[in-house]
């Protein structure tokens, strides 16, 4: 940070920004959710993973083009407020909301889960009450607990799912053979149908939710315009085929392995492949993964709410308090903490289509952005600005509108209830539609939460 100017200084380049991508997507998360997305699917968890990369290519697209047109700290809320209308930001703005608050509350619900299901003589709750406690008093004194352990996290994930994938491989050729590790049946079998494959897409983009948070960056990335739309994509296309091998290789044994909780099948996976030992380092890494997460979840969603305070879209008095001597929003992080216990109540499924609906929302109007900001330029003059400003993101606005409205109903409802309240509170804020809702300054509430 340039203290005496204010402003963010460009020191990033492609590969720093790539493993920021990658590192706030967790890509552990594949193997915490398998279980739950093997039964949404019915059994063919690479191809619902196939058609999420698929949806999410279409939307990175448009992120990247959004992110050279306006190479400021972006988001679905800046970018649809610029394109399209003050008001539709606003509800963007308040469906990207719904993620950042609630992501924390799955993040523990998934780690519980797994504990849980080691030591089912503690009660979940006791653990999601762990979680919530420790990473909000980790939070509070203001402790850089995500930003000092980023890369040995991200080293232990990959070591994690490499040894996962090699010894589900390994399993697999000492029952049946080197053949028996290539097979169609984890993409499509005799059970497989389209709305089953479309309902554990759905709940598998959940895996790929932070591509999207490299727009944060785009104020400290060189040669933003170009660096952020390449970094995307690639963080994208990386961690789609992580998720698509990962997957493959759990599906192979999992047809195998009696698990005793789809919300915890991995674990029983590991054990059979590589014994109790492994299924214990598997274990530890998934819950430090899901506590650093956490940490940075609760951080970020916390700085969050304290833009929208600072800025006057909530109230300032509440929201926009810092407390005197830690430096940090205690409130929010506390409300925070407070509606993770909501996770005493859900399930892993429940869980993470309820955040996929804000998800889904955010990147239609995503996709529709390219398509106002090309009609605005006038760039649909020749086939290639037809193909990449009208085209591409139709199919993306449309692939994403599909795959939510193949959430689970109590998600939907739960999702839609989110989305009035959003219009009722716009009413208010706006007197009637009669004015411009205030406009929030993300940057320096990003910026808060990495430090």
């Amino acid at each position: 940070m340039d203290g005496s100017a204010g402003h963010l200084t460009r020191t990033l380049t492609l590969g720093p920004v790539v493993l920021f991508g990658l590192a706030y997507m967790a890509p552990m998360i594949v193997l915490g959710t398998f279980g739950v997305l093997d039964e949404d699917s019915g059994g063919v968890v690479p191809t619902a993973y196939l058609l999420a990369l698929v949806a999410m290519l279409f939307t990175a697209m448009s992120y990247g083009r959004l992110a050279a047109a306006f190479p400021v700290a972006g988001s679905a809320y800046t970018y649809t407020r610029r394109t399209i209308d003050a008001r539709v930001g606003f509800l963007v703005g308040w469906a990207v909301l719904l993620d950042y608050f609630f992501i924390p509350m799955v993040i523990w619900l998934i780690g519980a889960a797994y504990l849980n299901g080691e030591f089912p003589s503690v009660p979940a709750w006791v653990w999601i009450l762990l979680f919530i406690v420790l990473t909000t008093a980790l939070n509070v004194v203001g402790i850089k607990v995500a930003a000092n352990v980023n890369l040995l996290l991200m080293a232990m994930q990959v070591l994690v799912l490499i040894f996962f994938v090699v010894l589900s491989f390994g399993h697999m050729s000492n029952a049946g053979g080197f053949d028996a590790i290539f097979s169609a049946h984890p993409f499509w079998h005799a059970g497989t149908t389209v709305s089953k494959v479309a309902a554990g897409a759905a709940v598998a983009a959940y895996s790929f939710l932070g591509f999207d948070a490299i727009t944060t960056l785009t104020e400290e990335t060189t040669d933003a315009r170009r660096t952020i739309p390449r970094a995307i994509l690639l963080v994208t296309v990386i961690g789609g085929i992580v998720f698509v091998i990962a997957s493959y290789a759990t599906q192979l044994v999992a047809a195998g392995v009696h698990v005793n909780s789809a919300d915890t099948a991995a674990s029983d996976i590991a054990k059979v492949i590589g014994g109790r030992l492994f299924g214990a380092i598997f274990l530890a890494g998934l819950v430090i993964t899901q506590f650093a997460s956490g940490i940075a979840a609760q951080a970020s969603a916390s700085r969050l709410l304290y833009a929208m305070g600072r800025d006057g879209v909530l109230p300032r008095r509440i929201f926009g308090f810092v407390h005197r001597n830690f430096h940090t929003p205690v409130f929010n992080i506390g409300l925070i903490g407070v509606v993770g216990i909501i996770a005493v109540g859900l399930n892993v499924s429940e869980s993470t289509s309820f955040i996929n609906f804000g998800a889904f929302t955010a990147f239609t109007f995503v996709n529709l952005c390219v398509i106002a900001l090309s009609l605005r330029n006038h760039t649909l003059n020749t086939a290639r600005g037809i193909l990449t400003g009208l085209i591409a993101p139709l199919i993306g606005a449309g692939v994403d509108v599909w795959l939510l409205t193949n959430l689970d109903n109590t998600a939907i409802i739960l999702g839609v209830s989110w989305l009035v309240l959003g219009i009722l509170y716009l009413l208010y804020l706006t007197r009637g539609l009669r004015v411009s809702p205030p406009e929030m300054d993300l940057t320096e509430g990003e910026a808060a939460a990495s430090t």
